[in-house]
């Protein structure tokens, strides 16, 4: 595909709000407006790989979410067994049922250099078969220089072979507590992680990784590549249901995408020459702030019952109040 076709539309940000914050304006810079001239695609294809037989949601939610918020086309590289059943959730995404397959590598690198960027974990499971295919997925995403979000599964992947992302700055890790002791264990040889400063720890661990970008996720989001951090404290939810991660590493893919091809075409406004921040950090800041706005408002209209169709039926409406374009 060619360059023209690939490029962004040219966004202008509508907000006269006080409030509006100044991360918040550089989140909006990197997002491309809607355009009748464009073509299907340039605003982003983003590829899911994970779903097994016993984890069919979480693709889906990563992959829906990456629609919602703004992607064109949303594919999911799952196993043989879960695509019948991920395929049943919606008509919208684009499955294949090639991760466990003898031939899993070849089929899924030839689709790998349509897409715009690739979020490796939702529902991977962990046999040892399919995280062996991950490991050369993983590699070949490498060498086209997509970025990557590594998530669930993933990370169980990374911490038994830190070495495979290690310096490749276009990745995102978006560990929670129990998953980022168990990486720092990993990377440091130790029984766990022992700082008594938990954010000295995630910018000693990103920059021992070669500055890829970590989010630590938990009551607070903790964002740093070794070099920033940044933390995203705005209001989530009490409700803990499965799936939450999901939505944040499907709608992070999207954002990434985003952010970095507006800084390669430096397309923005000079927000993003003065701002000190990544691409990838930004992208995760954006998808934080996001996921957690989804879950306020979803909570405020479920309590309880809340579910996490009921975040990404908040998307539209987060969106909308976080980062106003035209």
């Amino acid at each position: 595909m060619s360059d023209k076709d690939d490029s962004l539309p040219e966004t202008r940000v509508t907000s006269a709000d006080q409030s509006f914050s100044s991360e918040q304006q550089i989140i909006c810079s990197i997002i491309p407006g809607l355009s009748n001239t464009a073509h299907k695609g340039q605003c982003g294809r983003i590829g899911v790989i994970g779903g097994s037989i016993e984890y069919t949601g979480a693709p889906y939610f990563a992959a829906i979410s990456a629609l919602k918020v703004g992607a064109d086309l949303s594919y999911v590289f799952c196993s043989r067994e879960s695509a019948p059943v991920i395929k049943s959730y919606s008509p919208e995404l684009i499955v294949y049922p090639t991760l466990d397959s003898d031939t899993a590598v070849d089929e899924i690198v030839v689709q790998l250099p349509k897409l715009h960027a690739v979020v490796i974990g939702p529902g991977l499971g962990r046999n040892d078969q399919t995280l062996a295919n991950v490991g050369a997925i993983i590699d070949k995403v490498k060498e086209l220089n997509l970025p990557m979000i590594l998530d669930a599964d993933a990370l169980y992947f990374v911490s038994k072979c830190p070495e495979i992302v290690r310096g490749y700055t276009k990745a995102i890790l978006t560990p929670n507590v129990a998953e980022f002791d168990r990486l720092y264990a990993s990377v440091y040889r130790c029984e766990s992680n022992k700082n008594d400063n938990p954010n000295e720890a995630l910018i000693h661990l990103a920059k021992t990784l070669g500055n890829i970008t970590i989010v630590r996720k938990g009551y607070e989001d903790v964002i740093s590549d070794g070099n920033s951090l940044v933390t995203c404290n705005d209001m989530g939810s009490p409700r803990r249901c499965g799936g939450q991660g999901d939505l944040l590493a499907g709608s992070m893919g999207v954002f990434a995408y985003w952010s970095h091809k507006a800084f390669e075409n430096n397309s923005s406004s000079s927000d993003l020459n003065r701002q000190q921040l990544s691409p990838t950090i930004i992208a995760a800041l954006a998808a934080s702030m996001l996921t957690r706005r989804c879950a306020r408002l979803a909570f405020a209209k479920w309590g309880r019952s809340t579910t996490t169709t009921d975040l990404i039926k908040e998307i539209k409406s987060s969106f909308t109040s976080l980062y106003p374009i035209d």
